[in-house]
């Protein structure tokens, strides 16, 4: 798996090439600005965190290149549903086709289900994704550290502002996290998970948080499983969260979530 990042990343050019040969970048700026107005995702998840519970960022997620399909049943819409009735705070929809088996229908269908704000969870690298994101009417885009370079995260997290959409900025470590801290959004994303061996520990976001300023919100992403987890990470001051395996693995995936953040 230690090459998984680069294998993506590589294939993600190639998609968005062929992409850009079906509709013009011209096309979907056009497309971009006929868009739903979008719904506020950094508003929704400050609005929970100001009232003193957990912003939780529910994800909707088929499989993974290191689990496989983690849920066979698999039904945007009726997922989304039960996160918004589990008091999710934001979606995060897998759309990333050929590592996760994601796709744009799926954020459609999700984001049509409920009313809460939609993060495109894929591998963005060009800004064709960014307008192509807001003609999908997403709401937020990620953007990996680890994935771009200064200049990259700058233009991207530029350009996502521009047309309306929040941006999350993902890090793995201390070097990623000083990189992020030179961008403008305040949604800064803590991974648990090493992306070279795919391990998890919350040590991660541990290690960080003294690190993050007051005025960005910290997102710890991955690993959370248990009560103790979020009750631990809440105690140190963390109080957004992304969480996907552990509530695809649950029959009820709202259910799980009202059950694991009370």
């Amino acid at each position: 798996m230690g090459d998984i990042l680069h294998r993506i990343l590589d294939r993600k050019r190639i998609e968005v090439a062929e992409r850009a040969e079906q509709i013009s970048l011209a096309e979907l700026e056009k497309a971009a600005r006929a868009a739903a107005p979008a719904r506020g995702f950094h508003a929704s998840l400050m609005r929970h965190v100001k009232a003193g519970d957990a912003a939780v960022i529910a994800e909707v997620k088929k499989a993974s290149p290191s689990k496989g399909v983690i849920r066979p049943d698999f039904s945007p819409a009726d997922i989304a549903r039960s996160y918004a009735r589990g008091g999710a705070a934001a979606l995060s929809v897998l759309t990333d086709v050929d590592f996760f088996h994601g796709s744009d229908d799926y954020l459609t269908q999700a984001r049509e289900a409920c009313t809460l704000p939609v993060l495109r969870k894929d591998f963005t690298v060009d800004p064709y994704q960014v307008f192509e994101a807001r003609a999908l009417n997403a709401d937020c885009i990620l953007l990996i550290v680890a994935a771009l370079e200064d200049a990259a995260l700058k233009e991207l997290c530029e350009i996502g502002r521009k047309v309306g959409l929040d941006v999350l900025v993902e890090v793995h470590d201390g070097e990623e996290l000083e990189r992020a801290l030179k961008l403008s959004t305040p949604l800064i994303g803590i991974n648990n998970r090493n992306l070279h061996t795919f391990a998890v520990s919350l040590d991660t976001t541990l290690d960080l948080i003294s690190a993050v300023p007051k005025d960005r919100l910290l997102i710890t992403e991955s690993g959370i499983r248990t009560e103790d987890d979020v009750m631990m990470l809440r105690a140190e001051g963390v109080h957004a969260f992304l969480v996907g395996e552990t509530f695809m693995r649950a029959e009820d995936p709202g259910a799980e979530l009202e059950r694991l953040f009370g």
